[in-house]
């Protein structure tokens, strides 16, 4: 039987506009809800299992996309595909490594200790994805809401860089996992 989500934790439009790219077209919009993040909707080995669900509708030229934060060098998070498709933007902290992980259902993005992320929906359809992390664990905003956005912008006309950063190193490429680890303990502090 299929858990109950209930009482999402709902990010809307005007909570993303500093991390936007498309300005012109966020001052014709009403605010509007971007998605929801259910949290804790399970909890085992003390981690802490969440469901977000990102409804397919374009930001402007700008394809839908989570705020984007950082994780502390103790707490990495790890992402599954439920449905639809997503785009893992990973960014180590001292902007050496930026990372893209194209992922369909059931494919695994994992997010290591001290990157910055921002999930993307890319799919045209509704994406809905479940991640572990511990509840220890707080997401720091700050350093994506200086830079108004990750290192790049993905648009309908491709990847984009965001001018706010200085030196942006080229988009590396992986592969999603095809599973779940099995071995969860690196995303809590030891």
């Amino acid at each position: 039987m299929e858990k109950q989500l209930k009482n999402p934790d709902i990010r809307y439009i005007d909570d993303l506009k500093e991390v936007l790219y498309d300005k012109d077209w966020l001052e014709k919009i009403n605010n509007f809800e971007a998605y929801y993040m259910y949290r804790g909707v399970e909890e085992m080995d003390g981690l802490r299992y969440d469901i977000t669900v990102m409804p397919f509708k374009m930001f402007g030229k700008e394809y839908p996309k989570t705020k984007g934060h950082y994780h502390p060098k103790e707490y990495g998070e790890v992402y599954q595909v439920l449905e639809g498709r997503a785009i893992y933007l990973l960014q180590d902290v001292d902007l050496t490594d930026v990372v893209a992980i194209e992922t369909g259902p059931g494919e695994v993005a994992v997010i290591p200790p001290g990157y910055g992320h921002v999930t993307i929906n890319p799919g045209k359809k509704d994406l809905k994805m479940a991640n572990w992390v511990s509840p220890e664990f707080d997401s720091l905003y700050d350093p994506i809401l200086k830079k108004r956005g990750a290192a790049y912008f993905y648009t309908t006309d491709g990847w984009i860089k965001n001018k706010n950063y200085k030196d942006v190193p080229r988009i590396r490429k992986e592969k999603p996992d095809k599973k779940m680890p099995e071995d969860l303990k690196f995303l809590k502090e030891n």
